[in-house]
């Protein structure tokens, strides 16, 4: 497909509305390709990119969460939100503060992801709004242009999420928003954020749509289907009821088009046991596509079935057309934690590449009730390590390493992997990828000229232990926890490497540790995969690549893919068509966020980036 065809029909899908040098939503576009159409900035000329202006978000004597911040910029205003539900309009040419608005936050309960906001133009009746969600569970809808809240919707600009239906009587357990709602037409939708750990039963993950006018509840979606519904005869007995999870915790997308809202699902509580749900529990850790303005089921696909390892979906969907034996297919590209992307029909959910049932290791935890296979797309592999053979699969980085990691793999037998969906037990083994995914939140980001699909891992695992107790003091007595969480054991924890199994910050698997992977949608296969970030130590000359803390990609029309990511704290450019890295600097802290890219009043491209609790811009001189 020639360039200039691929951002004409990039253009198509982005409402008239916005320019064509605006982000106006977390991803870009509805599709979440995160794809700019801005190529002033190229491979010729990226290594001349410079800083521009910063904004400090971190507030004096306040406590702040790193940002995962992603912001949005919509005629000539740059809008950034930010832990504690603070959203702030800035001029984007220079940072200069237009607006601020700080919403009510509990600090003892709201973690303050805000990772992104969501743009409505409104109508006659309703200025232009920016929407955002937060923790303590509450909808804001405020003035785009002055910052104040818009006194139509719900109450003064506020509209309670924790209704009774969807709290279960459970009105005191965490429910909020991590991430940034999304804005169809007049409608919006919302996830939640539920706590994974507190036993089995708590407020339901139901996605629900409400009306931008006026802030009233227009439909809502079960994701653990009642009686009657479609998906429910795989709950056994009355698993079903209050169940908590199965919520939408990241990004929705939107096929604008057709009117199809896709909800990537993660798993039902609790994470790591199943014995009181037995079956494969739709739809838990699913995609789930709906008509978007009534929410009525058009089709489903399960990435993982009776989850035992919170292999939830959180990476957002992303939609692409391939052409597959000479015809053109609208496709959506579907991911879970453990990196098996499956590329489906965005239409009516089948398969593109085939989907094979594989049969997958049984635990032995009493009463517990286990999948005997898990799906895996046939095409692309899967872009991580998915398991662990000892002794060769031992890093050897240096001679002391590895011989550190064989003593520590002897105490646990070697880690006790058996392959994908190895099970936790009460002997310990290794899971990997571990809780925290090889993927995550952040997603990827599509290349259309090229039909590349562009996205960061992190090769992670840990040794995971659960066994059964009689009583919990820290879980509630509504919802008590049947077995312990798994935890991460022997020495040298280190959970941000990817779990136990580690010496000195260094894996004792072999490396790489993190990897910038691009696949062919159009073939399946990968086109480029290069270790990605870089370990602190390890010997000259040696390539390790190194784990993603949350972040993700962009890509430009300039036939660039930004990204920050890795625990380095480097921010990169390499080139989308090969994966070679052409511009890197270091930031104050890891940026933890996805870039975007916006055409300034000036008439120049600028590239951003949440960066720690800084807030980053460059562009050329």
């Amino acid at each position: 497909m020639r360039t200039s065809l691929a951002l004409a029909v990039v253009s198509l899908m982005i409402p008239a509305l916005y320019a064509q040098g605006d982000w106006p939503t977390y991803a870009h576009d509805p599709g979440g390709q995160r794809y700019s159409p801005l190529k002033q900035i190229t491979t010729g000329n990226v290594t001349k990119l410079a800083p521009a202006w910063s904004y400090q978000m971190k507030k004096e004597g306040q406590p702040f969460r790193l940002s995962q911040s992603i912001p949005i910029m919509v005629n000539g205003v740059l809008y950034l939100g930010y832990p504690y539900n603070r959203v702030v309009a800035l001029e984007p040419e220079t940072g200069r503060l237009l607006w601020e608005f700080a919403g009510k936050a509990d600090n003892k309960t709201t973690l303050g992801s805000m990772r992104s906001l969501a743009y409505w133009p409104g109508d006659r009746q309703t200025p232009p709004q920016i929407l955002f969600g937060t923790e303590d569970g509450e909808l804001y809808s405020i003035n785009a242009k002055t910052g104040k809240p818009n006194p139509g919707f719900g109450n003064e600009g506020v509209v309670n999420l924790k209704t009774p239906e969807i709290m279960n009587g459970f009105m005191n357990f965490q429910y909020g928003i991590t991430s940034a709602p999304f804005v169809y037409k007049n409608l919006v939708f919302t996830g939640s954020h539920v706590v994974d750990e507190t036993g089995s039963k708590g407020p339901a993950g139901d996605v629900r749509a409400w009306d931008l006018r006026t802030g009233k509840l227009v439909w809502t979606f079960h994701t653990v289907p009642r009686p009657g519904e479609m998906g429910h005869e795989t709950w056994l007995g009355d698993s079903w009821k209050k169940m908590s999870g199965a919520n939408v915790w990241s990004f929705f997308t939107v096929d604008a088009e057709r009117g199809i809202l896709y909800m990537p699902l993660g798993s039902v509580n609790n994470d790591y046991y199943g014995m009181d749900r037995p079956g494969p529990n739709l739809f838990s850790s699913s995609i789930v596509a709906v008509d978007a303005e009534t929410g009525r089921l058009k089709w489903y696909f399960q990435a993982t079935h009776h989850d035992l390892w919170d292999y939830d979906m959180p990476i957002p969907p992303m939609l692409f057309d391939i052409v597959k034996d000479g015809k053109k297919i609208p496709a959506v590209g579907a991911m879970n934690k453990n990196t098996l992307l499956f590329i489906l029909d965005r239409v009516t959910g089948q398969p593109i590449y085939d989907v094979e049932e594989r049969p997958v290791p049984q635990g032995d935890v009493p009463g517990e009730w286990y999948s005997p296979t898990q799906p895996f797309p046939v095409k692309p592999p899967p872009l991580v390590r998915m398991s662990f053979k000892y002794p060769d699969d031992i890093a050897k980085i240096t001679p002391e390493h590895e011989k550190a990691c064989r003593e520590l793999l002897e105490k646990v037998d070697g880690g006790r992997n058996r392959g994908p969906y190895t099970p936790y037990s009460a002997q310990g083994a290794l899971a990997m990828p571990y809780l925290l995914g090889g993927a995550t939140w952040s997603g990827g980001a599509f290349d259309p000229t090229l039909g590349y699909y562009i996205i960061n891992t992190t090769d992670s695992g840990e040794m995971g232990y659960i066994q059964a107790q009689t009583e919990d003091p820290s879980a509630p007595p509504e919802s008590p926890r049947l077995f312990g969480r798994p935890r991460r054991g022997g020495p040298q924890v280190s959970p941000r490497l990817g779990g136990s199994l580690s010496v000195n910050g260094w894996p004792c698997w072999q490396p790489p540790w993190g990897r910038l992977t691009a696949i062919n949608v159009n073939t399946g296969d990968i086109a480029w995969q290069v270790p990605f970030g870089a370990m602190e130590g390890v010997p000259a000359g040696m390539n390790t690549g190194a784990p993603s803390l949350g972040g993700g990609p962009m890509t430009t029309a300039g036939g660039l893919t930004f990204i920050g990511a890795a625990r380095d704290s480097m921010f990169r450019a390499v080139e989308s068509k090969t994966g070679k890295e052409l511009w890197r600097v270091m930031t104050p802290e890891v940026a933890h966020a996805n870039p975007i890219s916006y055409l300034g009043k000036d008439g120049k491209q600028y590239i951003a980036i949440a960066a720690g609790s800084t807030f980053l811009t460059y562009k050329l001189p």
